[in-house]
C-alpha cells in the first residue's frame, strides 16, 4: 500500500484516476488544490494548468473523503507556456510546487500523486517536473485512454458529476448542472458532428464531482447562478457560481 497524495480541482477526471489509484492498491492521506485569489472577482483564471470555476467547493471534497486538505492560492501566471518546462519565477506551476511541498512535509510517507490528466501534454509535463523536484511518482491512470470509451466508464463506475462551466459550439448555458449521464448522448452527437472531446479535453467544458464510490457523504448544490465569461452567439463561455451547498448523508 502506497500513500499518496491528490492534486485536483474536484472535477470527474480528478475523482476517476482517484478512484482507479485505490483500485490498484494506493491509499488516498491527503487532498490539495490550487485555487483563485478569494477577493469577490470571478473564479474563472483563464489559467493553463489548473481548473478554477469551482473552487470554492473544492474544499468539501475532503470532508466528502474524511481525508486532510489542503489548498493554496494561485498567485503565479503562465509565464513559461512552452510545451516541456523548466523552473520559472512567478509561473503557476511554482505554486503546485509550493502546494505539493506543504502536503509532503506534513505527510512524510507520500511517495505518489494522483492526476486526472487524460491527453494535456502541457499539464502533464508540469505536474512530472514538479513530481520529480519532490521525489513523488505521478499517478495518471486515464493518460491517453480512448475518451469514449473513458466518459461511458466514469459514469457508469458511479462518479456523479455535473457540467459547472461550457464552451464549445453546441453547448450553453442551459447545460450546466447537467450530469454527464444526462449529457452523455449530446456529448457523443457533438463529437460526431464537430470533434469535440468527449471528455472535454479541448477545454469544451468542466465539472464538479457531488458523489462517487470513494464519498462518505454527498455535495448538494442549493443555490447557483450563472456568469457569462465571454459572450458568442454560436459558443458562450458560461459558468455556474455556487451561492450555497451543503453535505448530506448517503
Amino acid at each position: 500500500m502506497v500513500d499518496m497524495g491528490r492534486a485536483g480541482s474536484g472535477g470527474k477526471d480528478s475523482t476517476y484516476n482517484m478512484m482507479k489509484c485505490v483500485e490498484n492498491g494506493h491509499e488516498i492521506v491527503a487532498l490539495a488544490h490550487a485555487h483563485p485569489p478569494r477577493t469577490g472577482a470571478a473564479e474563472e483564471l483563464d489559467s493553463f494548468l489548473f481548473q478554477t470555476v469551482g473552487s470554492s467547493v473544492v474544499r468539501l471534497v475532503g470532508e466528502c473523503m474524511q481525508v486532510p486538505y489542503y489548498e493554496r492560492e494561485i498567485r503565479g501566471t503562465a509565464v513559461s507556456q512552452t510545451l516541456d518546462y523548466a523552473e520559472t519565477l512567478d509561473d503557476e506551476t511554482e505554486d503546485l510546487f509550493a502546494l505539493l511541498s506543504e502536503v509532503q512535509r506534513m505527510h512524510p510517507d507520500v511517495s505518489a500523486v494522483s492526476v486526472g490528466a487524460i491527453f494535456s501534454s502541457y499539464q502533464g509535463n508540469r505536474v512530472q517536473h514538479v513530481c520529480k523536484r519532490l521525489g513523488l511518482e505521478m499517478l495518471a491512470y486515464l493518460w491517453h485512454r480512448d475518451q469514449t470509451e473513458l466518459l461511458h466508464e466514469m459514469i457508469h463506475q458511479g462518479v456523479h458529476a455535473v457540467l459547472i462551466k461550457v464552451a464549445a459550439l453546441g453547448l450553453g448555458h442551459d447545460d450546466l448542472g447537467k450530469t454527464l449521464e444526462e449529457m452523455e448522448p449530446k456529448l457523443m452527437s457533438l463529437h460526431k458532428k464537430f470533434g469535440l472531446h468527449p471528455c472535454g479535453e479541448g477545454g469544451e467544458y468542466e465539472t464538479l464531482t457531488l458523489d462517487c464510490p470513494l464519498f462518505k457523504r454527498r455535495i448538494v448544490v442549493d443555490e447557483s447562478v450563472v456568469v457569462t465569461h465571454s459572450k458568442d452567439d454560436y459558443a458562450p463561455v458560461v459558468y455556474l457560481n455556487f451561492k450555497n451547498v451543503h453535505l448530506e448523508a448517503k
